[in-house]
């Protein structure tokens, strides 16, 4: 079980901060695919990867990572800064 959290308009589009997820995804990418199976709300988050960043038990990391032994996915848009 993983919980999967989402943050800015991700979370708008999903319509939820945070979710628990069974999943047998074995890299962040396999998890999207299965997200974006489960309704149009998660398809239309997910549609455009380039538009998102992913964090791997609260580190950056990229969509080929491995899942094994991770607890928490985190998704939300690039950061800017100023």
């Amino acid at each position: 079980m993983i919980e999967v959290r989402y943050f800015a308009w991700v979370r708008e589009r999903i319509g939820l901060s945070h979710e628990r997820v069974e999943t047998q995804a074995r890299t962040v990418a396999d998890l999207v695919d299965e997200l974006k199976a489960r309704d149009d709300d998660h398809a239309r988050a997910f549609a455009d990867l380039r538009a998102l960043r992913v964090a791997i038990d609260q580190d950056l990391s990229e969509f080929d990572a491995s899942l094994d032994g991770v607890r928490e996915v985190a998704f939300f848009p690039p950061m800017t800064g100023g």
